[in-house]
């Protein structure tokens, strides 16, 4: 673990506090560029929304250039991904940062704050969908940079900078590779700085040194025809419903394990270093409830919440759809029911390996006398990632440290997925992970926000991290 002390010297703590001031003298613009992006709806997953998603990525190449980076838009699909460059000598190592600008769709019924794009500051946080996830993470790197450069002797960076910003990351990113392998030289770098991604709390920075994979399914359970009349077949017909739940309910056992055969064969054991990682987080059951608002902890009970969210594999149904959620009931057995569940994987896991887990759990497990259809995202999954240990990851624990003006880093994981394996795979270059967002920040859920003191504190990760990577990575 990295430590700041008061042995740090003097012009450490001098520039240390130039960032820190530079970022609050510019709090109003921060705060007001921020809530200019959010307004815009970029939802991916929304056809209509398209546009929105193509004004959100010139919005942001529109930033970048005004910070002095040679930007560049790139059509990905419907979407639009952002690249930005900032090369000042072939001499010095080159940083690829990694952030998506899509967001997720937003039920305005259920906002109580704003509505999801009419941004609103209240309480030191900025309320809107996106604000956290992700744009509040790519406006942190933003003027993360412009602290640095303002830090250094001639504004020149301690390394060369690639942002890459894409429009497809709440949709699986379902172009990055392609992107990617098509403009490897241009990507090429010596180490990946992923920002999307949790922190642990405003005064205990923690560093994400893992990432969770993510596998999704869609079940479609068919019985009758059409839709029956309950009074009329009741008893004597086939009720998709009762399959669907049937199967769902077997998905765990009465320990809160996952109940796929040979699901936990290839997990990684939980070596003494990371219980050690994990149980040194200033963890308190109560206080988590309350911040997440989860109302209650579940799981795998042998082991601890840190350990469950971020090196325990698992499974949760996000939704299910059958007969009449809404409106007037027809006292029907309707004919479809359908559910959708995640599968969060850990090293060793693999996609392809739990896929077919779960094509043969289903399989077994569902009655007779229904048909079914079962679609795995696999094209798409996401393997787990672990950052090697190394100068560079020491790097980010001491940046982190610094940014926050905490004695030390903890380490941590993130329960979401992301495509860092591809990213790392595609580069050959080690992922780091700086995130801004908090637990309380709402992700995907109504009145989601940033806090923005730990927004600013991010950026001042950013700024550090620019000129501890440059003392560490090879040139």
């Amino acid at each position: 673990m990295s430590e700041v002390t008061s042995g740090s010297g003097s012009d450490q703590v001098e520039r240390d506090d130039a960032i820190r001031a530079f970022l609050e003298q510019h709090r109003p613009e921060i705060e007001s560029q921020l809530a200019e992006w959010v307004a815009i709806p970029s939802i991916s997953a929304v056809a209509d929304r398209a546009i929105d998603v193509q004004r959100s990525a010139r919005w942001l190449a529109g930033a970048f250039r005004d910070a002095g980076l040679e930007t560049e838009i790139v059509p990905t699909g419907d979407a639009a991904a952002v690249i930005a460059r900032l090369h000042t000598d072939d001499d010095l190592p080159t940083v690829l940062v990694y952030s998506h600008h899509d967001v997720r769709h937003a039920k305005p019924e259920e906002w109580q704050e704003t509505a999801p794009f009419d941004p609103v500051v209240r309480g030191g946080r900025l309320y809107g969908r996106g604000a956290s996830d992700a744009k509040g993470q790519a406006v942190a790197h933003l003027w993360g940079l412009r602290a640095h450069l303002a830090s250094r002797a001639h504004g020149r960076p301690a390394v060369n900078l690639v942002y890459l910003v894409e429009g497809e990351e709440e949709i699986a990113s379902p172009h990055l590779a392609d992107l990617l392998t098509a403009r490897a030289d241009e990507f090429a770098c010596d180490a990946i700085v992923f920002s999307d991604t949790l922190q642990w709390a405003e005064d205990f920075p923690g560093v994400v040194t893992s990432m969770r994979g993510i596998l999704g399914a869609d079940l479609r359970v068919i019985g009758p025809a059409h839709d029956q009349h309950s009074g009329a077949v009741s008893g004597a017909a086939p009720n998709p419903v009762h399959a669907l739940v049937e199967v769902m309910a077997a998905l765990h056992d009465e320990s809160g394990r996952v109940a796929l055969p040979g699901f936990y064969d290839d997990v990684a054991p939980l070596t003494a270093r990371r219980a050690a990682e994990l149980a040194a987080l200033p963890f308190d059951e109560a206080s988590w409830v309350e911040r997440t608002g989860t109302r209650s902890i579940d799981g795998e009970a042998a082991h601890t919440v840190p350990e469950r969210l971020w090196a325990r594999p698992a499974l949760e149904i996000v939704g299910i759809l059958a007969g009449d959620p809404e409106g007037v009931p027809r006292a029907v057995i309707p004919s479809v029911a359908s559910a959708q569940f995640s599968v969060r994987l850990v090293p060793d896991q693999r996609i392809e390996t739990v896929a077919e887990q779960v094509r043969r759990f289903v399989t077994d497990r569902m009655p007779e006398g229904v048909d079914y259809e079962l679609t795995l995202t696999e094209d798409t999954g996401q393997n787990p990632y672990v950052t090697p240990e190394g100068p560079a990851l020491e790097a980010l624990e001491r940046a982190t440290a610094r940014g926050y003006g905490a004695a030390r880093a903890f380490r941590m994981g993130n329960a979401g997925g992301g495509p860092a394996e591809l990213l790392s795979l595609t580069s050959g270059a080690p992922v780091l992970y700086l995130g801004i967002g908090l637990p309380e920040d709402h992700w995907h859920a109504a009145d989601e926000s940033v806090h923005l003191p730990t927004l600013l504190k991010g950026a001042a990760t950013a700024a550090h991290l620019w000129t501890e990577l440059g003392l560490e990575l090879p040139r």
